[in-house]
């Protein structure tokens, strides 16, 4: 079985590019709903995260509130620390998990989405890394008009992260999110049509 990672720097378009690939018949694993239900009230994670950081970080219902925790982390490069700590090893275990399982269903091939691979995981663990680029500035627009950030929040987390340049230079295969959605399902269609052969 092939194990491909896909990541790309934040609002890049790698959930788009993983959403085609499972149109496309291929499983993934989204470590980012892996964190979800990992932080799920009443799950070991959720309980050391709230032990960790209080219940400030908690909505109305008592969930944790993904914006207002993202605030806190992203002033705080020890709380970040901190937190990845607490949420990086058991997202590793629960994707060994699917990765077994989809050994023994027979399937050929698996992409797995990490936002942070460079940063947090280890790229040579997998078979190739596929990198989704964007314009910093395209980025930088969607996560403030798209995913509601106000700028200082956006530019802290781009700033948390590697630069693109560094992650293109490490991928086995670039997919650019510069034109429309058709252009990059072309570009995208391209790379899967690859892992298939």
């Amino acid at each position: 079985m092939r194990i491909i990672a896909l990541t790309g720097s934040a609002a890049a378009g790698k959930s788009t590019v993983s959403a085609l690939f499972r149109d496309w018949g291929t499983p993934v694993i989204d470590a980012d709903v892996l964190v979800r239900d990992l932080q799920r009230p009443g799950e070991p994670v959720y309980r050391a995260i709230v032990a960790e950081f209080g219940a400030e970080i908690l909505d109305a219902t008592g969930a944790i509130d993904r914006g207002r925790l993202r605030r806190r982390i992203l002033r705080d490069a020890a709380a970040r620390r901190r937190l990845e700590s607490l949420v990086h090893p058991a997202v590793e275990r629960r994707r060994r998990e699917l990765l077994a399982a989809a050994r023994d269903r027979g399937e050929r091939l698996v992409v797995v989405e990490i936002p942070l691979l460079f940063e947090a995981a280890d790229p040579d663990a997998y078979h190739g890394v596929i990198v989704v680029d964007a314009p910093l500035a395209e980025r930088r627009r969607r996560l403030i008009e798209d995913r509601g950030l106000t700028p200082r929040e956006a530019d802290l987390l781009i700033a948390a992260q590697l630069p693109a340049e560094v992650k293109r230079a490490r991928a086995t295969w670039t997919i650019d999110n510069d034109a429309d959605r058709a252009t990059l399902a072309d570009r995208a269609r391209k790379v899967w049509d690859t892992l298939q052969s």
